[in-house]
């Protein structure tokens, strides 16, 4: 009979850890129902809705389309890696302060997606911002106030500078 388990070493959240895996379970499911990471959302299981978003080696990676076994030997970071030391990051309060979620399904993923583009580009324009989040679907909040929060994220930052 042939093995349906794989073992598989991979960093998640910054934790170095062995896990036995099926074959065939992909990473969302992974994460959610052996890791407990329950932030990391199952919407469409095809990649279009991103609130599986998660970070795989320091890219946004849709994790229902992504095999756990291929995340073997690979960084994983999730929504619940964004805080530090019990305080949200900052875009998690901007996010709070701005009323940029309301049902909250979509807004891992999206927090995932914008912390990826923050990294990458200390000054994004609200361009920038709007073509990340064409890659999520949000049925509550119609988007502006995840752009002007992620907006108030980037003003701030510019006054750390000064």
């Amino acid at each position: 009979m042939i093995s349906n388990t794989k073992e598989i070493t991979l960093t998640i959240n910054n934790k170095l850890g062995k896990h036995i895996v099926e074959s065939r379970i992909n990473l969302a499911d992974f994460l959610r129902h052996q890791c407990n990471l329950t932030g990391t959302h199952v919407g469409c299981e095809h990649g279009v809705c991103g609130a599986c978003t998660v970070l795989v080696d320091s890219r946004p990676v849709r994790s229902c389309l992504m095999l756990a076994v291929q995340a073997n030997g690979l960084e994983v970071s999730t929504v619940e890696n964004l805080a530090s030391d019990n305080r949200l990051s900052n875009l998690q309060e901007s996010f709070w302060s701005e009323h940029g979620l309301q049902c909250g399904f979509c807004t891992p993923g999206i927090l995932i997606s914008l912390t990826d583009l923050l990294k990458r580009k200390t000054n994004p324009s609200e361009e920038e911002i709007r073509d990340v989040l064409s890659g999520h679907l949000c049925r509550c909040t119609g988007y502006q106030n995840i752009v002007s929060a992620c907006l108030k994220v980037i003003q701030d930052m510019k006054k750390e500078i000064i």
